[in-house]
């Protein structure tokens, strides 16, 4: 029996932390079996005490600037700006795609692979969609000689090939899952059986800000450095904050990491871009925060997709990293709050997303971020930028994975 081991409070707590019973407003908790809760109150204190500890913090600094790359760039895009057709619009990039591995995910992934050494647990666990969070934690698991099993959809393990090859490769076993639709909300499910039966060696390695406590609030640390760097960059750059943040939103992550550094400036609009698919309208999207309704999935009370028994509904975005029926809790209580606006972009909108930063600037973008910079040029086309206006994007992930979709998609002939 799943039940929910926290008591709902209408006030959330201070912005760096949940309250006691891991909720953000009403959001959050723990619906998860009995089984489980033991795992979960074991990881809450190892975490607390590791961040109390600097020879715990100091070793994930280190390797986080040694080996992943941080900080990272961020820098203005102005022939980007320029397509805009805003006068003096300023839009910079947030250059998550430039860390080893190829995405933000790898700074969650390392944190939770030191906890999880620290506890004494030898082998991890993870789901993965889009695959950079699987390659990601492949990639710390073989730094840290810990055993890697990460399950993966079947659907997405044929349009995201290049990054199966990566995981093998560096030495994790990719298991199909040909459960359910045979996407990420289906990894995740199996991810989660096969803790239950390994709890005692196993640590699951969650890529996202949802789930049960305290993963939305250990995730959203370990990405916060992105929005810390972020702010103290565009104060050097502008000397000034900028007027609009975008980031993609699939579970939350990457939003939540750019977003939360900016939450107490309320000048500063934050603005998280889903995943429209084929139109919101046609039932083909995973816009959980524009279309969806408060429920529980995955050990977590959050905003989700559903019909009206309760049932998880179908999803679809062109971004396999997108491609999921919920969100965090977090980011459910800004949206209620009103702290941050959300949009969704079509599939076609991140295509000319993607298109249009490569063919100013040089830069393949995952189709996660484009779906941010795609909202960008609908605002633009709208005449809803201001001039003189300053926008930061999260450029979560580079375009490699995507290569082969956005060729068929855009009509670009490949080699035979």
């Amino acid at each position: 029996m799943v039940v929910d081991h926290g008591v709902a409070h209408e006030a959330c707590g201070p912005i760096d932390l949940p309250d006691e019973q891991g909720r953000f407003g009403r959001f959050g908790g723990q619906y998860v079996p009995e089984g489980l809760m033991a795992a979960l109150a074991e990881l809450d204190t190892a975490y607390r005490v590791a961040q109390a500890d600097s020879r715990f913090t100091d070793e994930l600094s280190e390797l986080l600037s040694d080996r992943v790359g941080r900080p990272t760039l961020m820098h203005r895009v102005p022939r980007f700006a320029e397509s805009l057709g805003v006068p003096g619009i300023r839009v910079y990039l947030k250059r998550e795609d430039m860390t080893h591995t190829g995405a933000h995910k790898i700074n969650n992934a390392l944190g939770q692979a030191l906890l999880a050494r620290r506890m004494g647990k030898t082998r991890i666990v993870a789901e993965t969609g889009a695959g950079q969070h699987g390659v990601a934690v492949a990639t710390v698991c073989a730094m840290l000689g810990l055993t890697c099993v990460v399950y993966m959809g079947a659907h997405d393990m044929r349009r995201q090939s290049s990054n199966v090859v990566r995981m093998q490769l560096l030495g994790a076993q990719v298991r199909p899952v040909h459960t359910g639709r045979r996407r990420l909300k289906d990894a995740v499910s199996e991810s989660v059986r096969d803790w239950v039966t390994n709890v005692d060696s196993t640590h699951y390695l969650f890529g996202t800000t949802a789930g049960p406590a305290p993963y939305p609030r250990i995730v959203r640390d370990f990405q916060k450095a992105i929005g810390v760097e972020a702010r103290s960059q565009i104060l050097k750059s502008e000397g000034r904050l900028p007027d609009r943040v975008l980031a993609c939103v699939g579970g939350g992550s990457n939003a939540l990491g750019v977003f939360h550094a900016f939450l107490d400036d309320p000048q500063v609009r934050l603005i998280g871009v889903e995943a429209a698919g084929r139109g919101v309208d046609t039932g083909w999207h995973a816009a959980t925060l524009s279309a969806g309704t408060p429920g529980e999935m995955d050990g977590s009370f959050s905003y989700l997709l559903q019909d009206s028994d309760g049932q998880i509904a179908r999803t679809h975005s062109i971004a396999a990293g997108l491609d999921y029926p919920g969100v965090g809790p977090e980011l459910s209580h800004l949206k209620d709050s009103g702290r941050v606006d959300y949009h969704a972009v079509t599939d076609a909108g991140a295509l000319r997303g993607m298109r249009a930063l490569s063919r100013t600037e040089g830069i393949i973008p995952a189709l996660e971020s484009a779906h941010a910079l795609g909202h960008l040029l609908e605002l633009a086309d709208r005449g809803a930028l201001p001039a003189n206006s300053v926008a930061l994007v999260c450029l979560s992930g580079r375009g490699d994975k995507d290569l082969e979709i956005a060729a068929r998609q855009l009509g670009i002939t490949t080699p035979r």
